[in-house]
């Protein structure tokens, strides 16, 4: 039985796989490095926000907290300070709206793990009423993701995220819903991203030549 040869290129973007019996040839340094600085970024708040310093400066500006509340409950909260507020001393629109997509990316990136390039598609945030304390986002609905991972590939996944207001009363916290948010992600395992980057550069260079 013969294979066909592998394109020498391709071996230089991606991972080759070792045969049978043979221990898998190490990622290059700078995929290692960024799977190291991904989960570096999901341990806890501390990392998050040194990572959001770099990465993310809205969403460390808006001093959002994600928490994980058991393994199918997660939480995230938005404190309502001078940042997030608007010239009526409520919550900004464009503060809930960003920050729904920093709460569902995060809840998704800590399901796929570092091995997955993870974007926004599409998102639809409906306003109930104003909010005048901190927000806490929350996910309510969302597609099994690890099922997803399982079939291989690139996928899309909706996710639901209910807004809420905490308001305390007489001493008694209560929850206000004031928004609601779907929104749909695109995963790509960086694998095949890098594949795709690859073949894309090679028929750039195949037009430019021609031409």
């Amino acid at each position: 039985m013969t294979t066909a040869p592998m394109d020498q290129s391709r071996l230089d973007d991606t991972d080759a796989v070792a045969p049978a019996g043979m221990l898998p040839a190490r990622k290059p340094l700078g995929r290692r490095l960024e799977s190291w600085l991904s989960r570096l970024s999901t341990r806890n708040n501390f990392w998050h926000r040194v990572c959001s310093l770099i990465w993310l400066p809205f969403a460390f500006r808006s001093g959002i907290s994600l928490r994980r509340i058991d393994a199918k409950r997660f939480s995230a909260v938005l404190p309502y300070r001078r940042f997030n507020r608007n010239l009526y001393n409520a919550m900004a629109g464009a503060a809930l709206l960003g920050n729904s997509e920093v709460a569902a990316g995060m809840y998704l990136f800590a399901e796929c793990g570092s091995d997955y390039e993870v974007v926004c598609k599409n998102m639809q945030y409906k306003f109930l009423r104003p909010c005048y304390g901190p927000a806490v986002y929350q996910v309510i609905n969302a597609e099994d993701v690890q099922t997803m991972i399982a079939s291989g590939g690139e996928f899309n996944v909706d996710l639901e995220l209910e807004i809420t207001q905490q308001h305390n009363r007489r001493g008694k916290q209560r929850e206000l819903r004031v928004g609601r948010c779907s929104i749909t992600f695109h995963c790509t395992p960086k694998e095949l991203a890098a594949q795709l980057r690859h073949r894309r550069r090679e028929r750039q260079e195949q037009r430019s030549t021609s031409a």
